[in-house]
């Protein structure tokens, strides 16, 4: 954007309250374009459904612009675990309570949860903080297999120190071609896909013509072949969107997700 609009783009991180004082941050900011907010699913719709008294509305007080990126998550063991999907179902059928199984962001502990249900495995979930915690672990066998993230994984899966069993999604991996889904690999149809993802919003009251403007130029963006092989060689998968359909889209993960707390109220998620 900086380089097509002649203009200086500031990145800042404003770190925090599982993304929450950025995101209060922007929505306080002037509605003119000039300051927009990189939320990411917990933004948008986990906080929002665990957090008490978030400093923020993530329907009220921001302007959909368009989803950038969404996640496609992998399910990972060491180098020299089970080989298969099917093979790590049975060593959880076979030790039932005795597998543990890493996850980091909550979008992530939920779909771990969700396939451990979906497969009738009792397993138990260990929370981290983040994709370094989780391959330390992988690495170490304190947890037997995680719900883990392409990018973070792919340079372990390339080294050897991580074998990935299946994708918790059907879109496609360039750079594991082979690599089945999960509902299909493990038979479980009906399994829906469980991703984390980034988009871009405005602060509410930001003229629609700002919005379509800015929308055009992610999508020009996109519409680059070389762009979007740069993203997907390092496992980040573009993914764009209008202001409606991205509106859309977090009132329907809200929904969905809402739905899935609800069936694992018992577990503690944040």
């Amino acid at each position: 954007m900086g380089e097509d609009w002649g203009q200086p783009v500031v990145i800042e991180n404003r770190a925090g309250g599982n993304t929450a004082i950025g995101a209060q941050a922007a929505a306080r900011s002037a509605p003119d374009g000039y300051t927009l907010l990189v939320p990411m699913d917990t933004t948008m719709v986990m906080n929002p459904l665990i957090t008490p008294n978030l400093p923020y509305d993530a329907l009220k007080d921001f302007a959909p612009i368009t989803l950038l990126t969404k996640n496609i998550s992998l399910v990972v063991v060491r180098g020299d675990g089970p080989r298969t999907i099917k093979e790590l179902i049975a060593r959880a059928k076979a030790n039932p309570g005795k597998l543990n199984m890493g996850a980091g962001t909550v979008t992530s502990r939920l779909g771990a949860l969700s396939f451990a249900k979906s497969a009738g495995i009792d397993v138990q979930l260990v929370p981290f903080k983040g994709s370094a915690e989780i391959g330390q672990a992988v690495l170490a066998g304190t947890v037997d297999f995680a719900i883990d993230s392409t990018g973070t994984s792919l340079p372990l899966i390339q080294s050897g120190h991580y074998r990935a069993l299946a994708k918790y999604s059907r879109r496609p991996v360039p750079s594991l071609p082979d690599l089945p889904s999960l509902d299909v690999a493990a038979d479980l149809p009906g399994l829906e896909e469980s991703s984390t993802w980034i988009a871009l919003v405005a602060p509410a009251g930001t003229p629609p013509a700002i919005v379509d403007k800015i929308h055009r130029e992610v999508a020009r963006i996109y519409a680059d072949p070389a762009m979007i092989a740069k993203l997907e060689n390092v496992g980040i998968f573009p993914v764009s969107s209008t202001p409606a359909e991205f509106d859309a889209f977090i009132r329907s993960e809200t929904e969905r997700w809402s739905k899935a707390l609800k069936e694992n109220a018992n577990v503690k998620l944040d």
